[in-house]
């Protein structure tokens, strides 16, 4: 049950119930309905859950204690690895992300959901690489296809309930495509400058490419082929990309 679980995860971390509640923005009585599983954790709740608990919502999703599929010791290029600043996750800020990707190239015949899953992966992980911390910090799963965000279907759907979005089937060349037209303008307020520079950036350098191509190149990257399948992709993964994904300059240790 997902309550014992998260119940034997805050004891072994020693937190208190009314912590914990706090922290996920709830009472104590409702935190303990979770617990007891009388009550279903909310998207954002959960993922506020895990990141306290010190787990990806895929792990807390399947109740598994969180075990890092390779470490940096195990990894045979060394570089010098920054400490992030920032991990904290934000599912807003994701949502407007994805708005204003699906404004600036959703309406492209190559651009269907799998190529989605691709943009995004590359837009959280490249910014964690280059200004060490999140952007968004969604959870990310190695999938066969690549990099896929964990629920996105969920999100999609929420924001599609709310009037955010409308899904459409198109098809390009052979291949079926599931897409969606934004029906609202993203909230640029909630981005930095910096942020929207950066999401322009990987869109022009990779918003042209079509689903198989972004699956090729998405698979050749370092955090995805140091995961095991169906496991959460360890952000700080991207410290250790070869030349041609890298988006700094590593000196040697």
């Amino acid at each position: 049950m997902l309550g014992r679980f998260i119940r034997e995860q805050r004891l072994a971390r020693d937190l208190t119930q009314e912590y914990l509640a706090a922290r996920i923005g709830i009472s104590r009585p409702t935190y303990r309905k979770i617990e007891s599983g009388n009550r279903e954790l909310t998207l954002s709740q959960a993922d506020r859950l895990a990141e306290e608990l010190g787990m990806t919502l895929v792990n807390l999703h399947q109740q598994e204690v969180p075990k890092r599929s390779v470490t940096v010791r195990e990894l045979t290029r060394k570089r010098a690895v920054p400490r992030p600043r920032v991990r904290r996750k934000s599912i807003a800020k994701f949502r407007q992300v994805l708005l204003y990707v699906l404004g600036e190239v959703g309406f492209r015949p190559n651009f269907g959901e799998a190529v989605l899953h691709k943009l995004l992966y590359f837009i959280d992980f490249d910014y964690y690489e280059k200004f060490d911390e999140n952007l968004a910090g969604v959870t990310y799963i190695r999938s066969h296809s690549g990099p896929t965000v964990f629920d996105l279907g969920d999100i999609l759907k929420q924001m599609q309930e709310r009037g955010y979005l409308e899904p459409i089937k198109s098809r390009h060349y052979r291949r079926l495509q599931k897409k969606y037209l934004p029906l609202v303008l993203p909230d640029l307020s909630v981005l930095s400058g910096r942020e929207i520079k950066h999401v322009d950036e990987v869109l022009a350098r990779l918003g042209h490419k079509t689903a198989d191509d972004l699956e090729a190149y998405s698979r050749g990257d370092m955090p995805w082929q140091a995961t095991s399948h169906g496991k959460a992709i360890d952000y700080e993964l991207v410290f250790y990309r070869d030349e041609k994904y890298s988006m700094r300059h590593y000196g040697e240790l």
